[in-house]
């Protein structure tokens, strides 16, 4: 049996950012992921890309973890392009706004993955085990026990589930959870196009369902985020790959020229969920685990780092005043800080959504007039930006303070 005090299932972003702000700490830490973990970027571009704003920057930056993500392949962005289909509609957030160098950074997934793991093989209190899959998770009164397939065995203080929107920690746990379906696909790939993004973020609401494209590491590849009603999304996937091309290149109002896929397709369903209690004696919950959200935005990767390191926070503050870890009245204010930042970003979303979804001409309308007066605002404008990349709300320390992020 080993003994740990953190025991962190899953070791996605959001688990090695949790553990990589327990650094410097005595308390023991260990990662287990049933995938392996530092595999190596594919020659083409992953699939699974996040939009990092600033306050996510800053902390991998204060964690060590930027120059080695800096180093893998990413792009910066300085300016996001926001506009409905067939309509007047738009508004554009440039970086110069206020006064910074981007507003955010589109990076592989497995790119941020290997950043946070270069810096975490020189922490002495954590382990990673990956490739482990776990057999049973059981709650005792003082601590936790973990049994891996491969036969081992270990405790744990508390237990940090940091493993996706089908968490098995939640459901050890037996958490509630409150779920709707946003009658929504995305699908997902990797593109060329004949003109260069010039480093723009562009997302344009279309009346089935919004449509990002992302700048990527070359001038002429960006990653889509195509959501769509549910019939929609499927007729699209089942287009052949020059017909998928025209629609996109359509739907795209040519801003980049004609569209040219790169990779196969995926998709997946979109649903929103919310966990109605993060914690419970042993057990807590963050990232994907505790809530999921339509990625019109690209805020589901930031709310849940800034989940990791107020968890963090709060663990080194209880452990300094020699206070149990895992007591479920200990861990309530992390539950209620992380809580209502989450739910704001869920109820944002969702008027978003509502908001764009459909040709109703009242809507329109006023979809038409707010976000061009907006666009002319400058005030309301920054204001947005700024909740946008991280500057406003209840951040964490590590998200606060800007350290030499390397770019």
């Amino acid at each position: 049996m080993q003994n740990y005090d953190v025991a962190i299932i899953g070791a996605g972003i959001i688990g090695l950012t949790a553990a990589l702000a327990l650094q410097n700490t005595d308390l023991r830490v260990v990662i287990i992921d049933s995938e392996p973990a530092d595999k190596p970027l594919s020659e083409v571009p992953e699939l699974r890309v996040s939009a990092i704003n600033l306050a996510s920057q800053n902390v991998f930056s204060n964690l060590g973890a930027w120059q080695g993500i800096y180093n893998q392949r990413l792009q910066p962005y300085q300016h996001m392009h926001v506009w409905e289909q067939d309509s007047f509609a738009k508004i554009n957030f440039s970086a110069a706004d206020i006064h910074k160098a981007h507003l955010g950074t589109i990076i592989e997934n497995q790119a941020i993955r290997l950043g946070l793991l270069q810096q975490l093989n020189q922490v002495s209190n954590v382990e990673i085990a990956d490739s482990a899959k776990i057999a049973n998770i059981s709650i005792g009164q003082s601590e936790s026990f973990i049994s891996l397939e491969n036969g081992s065995h270990l405790s744990s203080k508390l237990v940090v589930g940091a493993d996706g929107a089908n968490s098995l920690v939640r459901k050890v746990a037996n958490l509630p959870l409150t779920f709707w379906d946003y009658d929504q696909i995305a699908i997902v790939a990797t593109i060329e196009t004949e003109l260069p993004h010039d480093n723009v973020a562009r997302q344009v609401f279309t009346p089935d369902g919004p449509l990002a494209l992302l700048p990527l590491y070359e001038r002429n590849l960006c990653s889509i985020v195509w959501s769509q009603r549910v019939e929609k999304a499927e007729s699209l996937l089942n287009l052949d790959e020059n017909a998928f091309n025209h629609a996109l290149s359509a739907q795209s109002d040519l801003r980049l020229g004609q569209i040219k896929l790169l990779s196969p397709r995926a998709s997946y369903p979109l649903k929103m969920r919310y966990c109605r209690q993060w914690v419970s004696d042993r057990i807590v919950l963050i990232g994907d685990a505790a809530h999921t959200i339509h990625p019109l935005a690209g805020q589901g990767a930031n709310l849940g780092i800034a989940d990791a390191a107020a968890l963090a926070e709060v663990i080194i503050e209880l452990h300094e005043q020699n206070k149990d870890i895992g007591l479920t009245k200990n861990l309530r204010a992390f539950e209620r800080w992380r809580k209502s930042e989450a739910l704001q970003m869920i109820a944002v979303m969702e008027s978003f959504k509502r908001l764009f979804n459909g040709e109703n001409p009242v809507k329109k309308l006023i979809r038409d007039i707010g976000l061009s007066a907006t666009n002319h605002l400058s005030p309301l404008k920054n204001d947005l930006i700024k909740h946008a990349v991280g500057m406003d709300g209840n951040l964490p320390k590590l998200a606060k303070v800007h350290a030499n992020s390397g770019s």
